[in-house]
C-alpha cells in the first residue's frame, strides 16, 4: 500500500514564516482554547500512530473522533498489534487507507504526516521522540517522558531546537477537579504551601494477567514462585519462562537500545514497566500525573527539588519483575515547601494534596476534597477568587490538534513533562544508591555524588547511541 502524499495541512510553511517562538504560559492563553468545528474537508492534520500496546489505542480514540484530524498511518513491531491497529483506524473511517509501517523511521519520513502520538516502551523514547522532532513533525508523547533524565534533556533539546509543538499524555491538566484543585492553590487559598502530599500506586500492576502461558509454567513449580518478581535467574521457574521470541515480534528491536536480555513472555507489551531494563515501575509510570498536578499547583513547572532521598522495597535484581514494589521520597522544595512522594503507604492518599498556613485541597481521579466546603462547590472556583486563572484545554488530543494550528504551547509542553518526571528519577537514584541526593534544578546536575550522577543516563546496546 503506497501513503498518499497528498499534503492536506501545510503546518510547516506555516511554523517556518511565524517563527515560532518557544513560550511557557503558567496562565491561559486566550488563543490556547480553540473550539472545534473551524475547519474545512481539506484542512486535516494528518497523525501517524507509532506503538499500540497499551496507551497507542486508547490515545488514538481521542484523534479519531476529532474531525480536524486524519489518522493515516500506524506503526509497531508486533505484527499482530500492527494488524489491530490498522483494522481499528479503517474501520473508523470505512476505507483501507491506513498505511502500515515496522519502522519508525519510515513512517517518520512522510512528508505528508503533520504529527505523531508516540505511545512506546521508556527504553525507546529518545530516540523516536528526538527523530520525530529532527523530521518537524508535532508530537503527542505518551510519560514519563524518558527512561533516564539525560534522555529526557535530549528530547527537550531536540523539540527546542527544531521548533515542534509537543502535548505530554499527563492528561489530568485536562480535566476540571485538577484545574480547580491547582487553581485553589495558586489563587493563595490555603496559604502558604508547606507540604504536599503525592500518592502513587505499588507493587506491579498487572495488564496482561501476567500471561497464560507463563502463569502455567509457574503453576507446576513450589509456592516460592507465585509471582514474576519471585522467579529469578539460575531457577528452574526462569529457565521454564526463557522461551524464542514469537514470530510475530522483532524482539531484537523490540529491545533496541537496552541490554540484551532473554525473552520472558511476563515482560514485554502490557508488562515492561516492571523491568528497569525498559521502564521504572508504578513510580515512574505514575509521577507524571499526580507529581505534574503537584508542580501545577505550586507553579514550579520549570523549577524542582534540591533534596530528595529515597527509601524502598525491590524484588532481586535479576527476577523477572525488578521494579520497585513500595517507596516513599522526601523532597525539599523552594519556599521551604517539602513533599512527599509515596506508594504503598496508608498514611500517603492515592492523588495530590496540597497542605498550606490556611488550609488544604486535595484531588484525585474521582475524588475532591478541601479544608474549606465552600471550594467543593461547581465546576470551577468563583470568579471573584479567580485571580490567577491557569491554562484552560477543552480535551489533551483537542488542545493538542488547536496548538499544532495556533504553534501555541500545549498545556503540557515538553519542558513541563520533563520537570514534572524529574523527582520520580532523582527518587530512583537515591534509593538505588542509598543516599540522598542533592540536586542543581537550573543546571541539571547531581551535586557532588559521581556515583549517582551515572544513573542520571544509561549505557546503549549497539549500534544505537543515545539521541
Amino acid at each position: 500500500m503506497k501513503p498518499n502524499k497528498t499534503k492536506q495541512f501545510n503546518r510547516r510553511q506555516f511554523l517556518k514564516a511565524a517563527g515560532a517562538a518557544v513560550v511557557l504560559p503558567a496562565i491561559l492563553p486566550g488563543c490556547a482554547t480553540s473550539s472545534k468545528g473551524r475547519t474545512s474537508a481539506s484542512n486535516k492534520i494528518t497523525l501517524g500512530v507509532i506503538g499500540w500496546g497499551m496507551q497507542g489505542p486508547g490515545d488514538t480514540q481521542g484523534f479519531l473522533y476529532e474531525d480536524d484530524c486524519r489518522v493515516v498511518a500506524a506503526c509497531d513491531l508486533d505484527k499482530n498489534h500492527l494488524q489491530d491497529a490498522v483494522k481499528t483506524i479503517n474501520s473508523h473511517y470505512q476505507n483501507n487507507d491506513c498505511a502500515a509501517y515496522h519502522d519508525y523511521k519510515e513512517l517518520l519520513s512522510r512528508d505528508d504526516i503533520d504529527a505523531v502520538l508516540i505511545a512506546i516502551p521508556d527504553h525507546w523514547h529518545a530516540l523516536v521522540s528526538s527523530e520525530a522532532a529532527r523530521r518537524k513533525k508535532d508530537i503527542y508523547g505518551e510519560k514519563p517522558l524518558a527512561r533516564t533524565i539525560a534522555e529526557q534533556q535530549a528530547i527537550v533539546r531536540s523539540v527546542e531546537k527544531h521548533n515542534v509543538i509537543w502535548q505530554t499524555g499527563s492528561w489530568q491538566r485536562s480535566q476540571p477537579p485538577f484545574h480547580k484543585a491547582a487553581e485553589i492553590v495558586r489563587n493563595g487559598l490555603i496559604g502558604d504551601v508547606t507540604h504536599v502530599e503525592v500518592g502513587l500506586p505499588s507493587g506491579h500492576h498487572d495488564f496482561a494477567g501476567t500471561e497464560p502461558a507463563f502463569l502455567q509454567k509457574l503453576s507446576s513449580l513450589p509456592d516460592k514462585y507465585d509471582s514474576p518478581a519471585m522467579v529469578r535467574a539460575g531457577t528452574p521457574a526462569w529457565n521454564l519462562s526463557v522461551t524464542p521470541p514469537p514470530a510475530e515480534l522483532d524482539f531484537e528491536t523490540w529491545i533496541g537500545p537496552s541490554k540484551m536480555e532473554p525473552y520472558i513472555e511476563a515482560r514485554v507489551h502490557r508488562n515492561w514497566r516492571w523491568n528497569y531494563n525498559t521502564g521504572g515501575g508504578q513510580l515512574l509510570d505514575w509521577v507524571g500525573h499526580h507529581c505534574d498536578i503537584a508542580h501545577w499547583g505550586l507553579g514550579f513547572d520549570r523549577s524542582g527539588p534540591s533534596e530528595i532521598e529515597g527509601h524502598g522495597d525491590f524484588p532481586a535484581a535479576d527476577a523477572v519483575w525488578n521494579t520497585c514494589t513500595k517507596y516513599r521520597i522526601e523532597l525539599k522544595y523552594p519556599r521551604n515547601i517539602t513533599m512527599t512522594i509515596a506508594g504503598g503507604h496508608s498514611d500517603i492518599k492515592s492523588g495530590t494534596k496540597w497542605i498550606g498556613t490556611e488550609g488544604w485541597v486535595w484531588v484525585d481521579r474521582g475524588g475532591f476534597d478541601a479544608s474549606n466546603p465552600e471550594w467543593k462547590k461547581g465546576k470551577n472556583l468563583p470568579e471573584e477568587l479567580r485571580k490567577i486563572k491557569l491554562y484552560e484545554s477543552p480535551g489533551h488530543q483537542r488542545n493538542f490538534l488547536d496548538c499544532v494550528k495556533s504553534r501555541q504551547p500545549t498545556i503540557c509542553p515538553v519542558q513541563t513533562g520533563h520537570h514534572s518526571t524529574i523527582p520520580g528519577h532523582l527518587g530512583l537514584i537515591s534509593m538505588l544508591t542509598g543516599r540522598k541526593i542533592y540536586w542543581d534544578a537550573k543546571h541539571e546536575k547531581i551535586i557532588g555524588d559521581p556515583g549517582a550522577s551515572e544513573l542520571l543516563s544509561r549505557p546503549y546496546r549497539s549500534p544505537w547511541q543515545p539521541a
